[in-house]
């Protein structure tokens, strides 16, 4: 697939849902990927990029935000707190806000810096052991922390167990968002997407479908 049938795609989705054309932000999950396909989609006209580690996105993106203006860059994998300075550095935004340590880190940078990137609040729908994200019988209380050390919560994130249908995950993550007043929803992958939109998604994180698969790392 390329980017502009995800996009049109996308437009179809937004029109469906009775949405405005535009208004879902395409997250092209540009993790593990070689330089020259992430090249062709800045090629494109594209901006809007993810990455899912702090150090692999310092290694690929500068570079490229000399030489494209107005990159948009995600941080969508987890963060730890020792390298939560430089993660604000390089993104614009960082969904995976996910316990109350990273996020006292981030308020004590925003306040040394001057600014911080938006931030999406992880929520781990599936209650997963191993997946990161504040439980959600836990996102109230934390979402009330976080907006009480002022930082910009723009909205919630998820990624929903592989095994179960991700539009109960969707639906729960728009509950949990609109009682606390919140407006982003970054939900929806490759396989789901449209159904992500469906549900409010503000954000969707698309990376296969547009790149091909994954190239990993030679050892």
């Amino acid at each position: 697939m390329s980017l502009q049938d995800i996009t049109a795609r996308i437009a179809k989705a937004e029109d469906r849902s009775g949405r405005p054309t535009g208004s879902v932000k395409l997250i092209a999950v540009s993790k593990v990927q070689p330089n020259e396909r992430v090249q062709a989609v800045l090629e494109q006209g594209h901006r809007c990029f993810g990455e899912n580690r702090v150090q692999e996105a310092a290694g690929k993106w500068p570079a490229f935000k000399e030489q494209f203006d107005g990159v948009d860059l995600h941080l969508i994998g987890p963060l730890q707190t020792n390298k939560a300075r430089q993660a604000m550095e390089l993104c614009n935004a960082i969904h995976s806000v996910d316990r109350p340590k990273l996020a006292k880190t981030l308020a004590r940078l925003a306040q040394e810096m001057g600014s911080c990137p938006d931030l999406f609040i992880q929520v781990n729908t599936g209650e997963e052991e191993q997946k990161a994200g504040i439980l959600p019988a836990d996102a109230d209380g934390f979402i009330a922390e976080c907006t009480a050390l002022d930082l910009p919560v723009r909205g919630l994130m998820c990624i929903p167990p592989v095994d179960e249908e991700p539009t109960l995950h969707f639906a729960l993550l728009a509950k949990i968002a609109a009682r606390n007043g919140l407006e982003g929803l970054s939900m929806g992958m490759s396989g789901d997407f449209e159904q992500a939109i469906a549900l409010g998604a503000t954000h969707v994180r698309v990376g296969s479908a547009i790149f091909g698969e994954r190239v990993k790392p030679q050892e």
